[in-house]
């Protein structure tokens, strides 16, 4: 059997034996995760290109590539908030701390940002006694930034400190970066290693199961429904719209909707529809139901229904497209519906969108953060670079940034997730 694992770059050969306790179960580069995880879809690939292509396995390495008592590293969040960013900073340093014995981490402040000397942004010096408790924290002690900064002038810096690695934690720009910077890095052939921790509380990068953050925007979404479904039932005909975090993909709503079975209706923007006109015309059923059974709760993805509203869109500082206000839109066409129809109805309108990404994670995703920051640790130390550590078929996984960043994960109208939320909503 032809087994083709997706390539990861190294810095250089990995020769120096590990510092860590040889009882440790170590993982060989050969270890692989297959990519199908269906049997049937693992065969269809083999009859067609004669390989089946799996994931290199992530994990600590029994010879590594950097000295550790001469190695630097530095960690940066950048992009949005998200919980567990302070977890995942926690668990870098106190790997490299700790268990490798690193002597100098750097905390690199407000992203990219910081290392661009003409900000004039200085690093803090990460310890164990720096990340204590900094996991009961919502946000990032490091704090973010948008926006792009010089290649050129990032690799300066990282050269002026230095910094043997860098741990880049962030979503789809925070990755095209760290992309460009070891593409550079490997270009000219230095010693530093740039290994992605992917961070979207969205869930939408590719060749990954899922992405820490989410199964606590997740959790703290279902009290907001809840508190949606209580006051949509004390009023006549009463409404709860809930607005919540999907720019591209639809993964937040439809698993809340999964998770707090009160939702009536998820909108999504991988599933298009219609207001007034057409088979999957939103207000009509809208209607409908109201006249049977008197309340209803709506949950929208930020991203949905975007080609409804006029209007331009706008570019944040990361080149990201902009999205119109959904939820307002929402409500108001609501509003203006039934009041041609002669129809009362209250709205109570729910934005738990800023709420949700500064809390603190919740107890599985600070196992998520930790076992992430782990495997980020041991990539680097073995001189991985240009990847970030993924996750598949319930294992942690080396990924090449560059095919995370092709295209972004979304819902599949056609299958068992959609499916789901289909046939629980009602």
């Amino acid at each position: 059997m032809n087994i083709e694992t997706f390539p990861i770059r190294k810095v250089g050969p990995a020769k120096i034996k590990t510092p860590l306790d040889l009882r440790t179960p170590f993982v060989s580069d050969q270890a692989q995760v297959f990519y199908d995880r269906e049997a049937d879809g693992a065969k269809k690939e083999f009859q067609e290109t004669g390989k089946i292509h799996a994931f290199e396995k992530a994990g600590p390495r029994e010879k590594i590539f950097f000295d550790p008592n001469w190695c630097k590293a530095g960690i940066l969040t950048a992009g949005g908030l998200c919980p567990g960013l302070n977890n995942v900073i926690k668990g870098i340093t106190e790997t490299l701390k700790k268990i490798y014995g690193v002597p100098v981490v750097y905390g690199i402040p407000y992203g990219y940002a910081g290392l661009n000397p003409e900000l004039g942004y200085g690093p803090i010096m990460l310890d164990e006694n720096t990340v204590d408790g900094i996991h009961e924290q919502g946000g990032t002690i490091l704090g973010s930034s948008r926006g792009s900064q010089s290649t050129e002038a990032m690799l300066e810096t990282l050269m002026r400190m230095d910094i043997n690695m860098l741990f880049c934690i962030g979503g789809d720009g925070t990755l095209r970066a760290a992309h460009e910077l070891a593409q550079e890095i490997l270009k000219r052939e230095l010693n530093i290693s740039v290994i992605g921790i992917p961070k979207t509380i969205d869930n939408d990068i590719c060749m990954i199961d899922k992405t820490f953050g989410f199964e606590t925007a997740v959790h703290a979404t279902n009290p907001m429904i809840t508190v949606a479904h209580n006051e949509a039932k004390g009023a006549p005909n009463g409404i709860g719209l809930i607005h919540v975090m999907g720019r591209d993909s639809g993964f937040i709503a439809a698993y809340s909707s999964l998770a707090n079975p009160h939702v009536n209706y998820c909108l999504v923007p991988e599933v298009k529809f219609s207001l007034e006109d057409g088979p999957d015309a939103f207000l009509p059923k809208l209607y409908d139901r109201l006249k049977r059974r008197h309340h209803a709760v709506i949950i929208v993805a930020e991203g949905a229904g975007q080609d409804l509203i006029q209007g331009e869109r706008q570019k944040d500082a990361s080149g990201n497209l902009l999205n119109n206000n959904i939820g307002m839109f929402l409500k108001d066409r609501i509003k203006e519906y039934f009041k041609r129809n002669n129809f009362e109805v209250n709205i109570k309108y729910f934005d738990p969108t800023y709420l949700i990404r500064g809390i603190a994670a919740e107890a599985s995703d600070s196992v998520f953060c930790l076992l992430l920051a782990q495997n980020a640790v041991h990539a680097a130390m073995a001189g991985k670079t240009d990847m970030l550590v993924g996750h598949w078929s319930d294992t942690f996984t080396h990924v090449p940034i560059e095919m995370a960043i092709r295209e972004r994960k979304k819902i599949n109208p056609r299958g068992t997730l959609w499916r789901c939320v289909q046939m629980n909503i009602r």
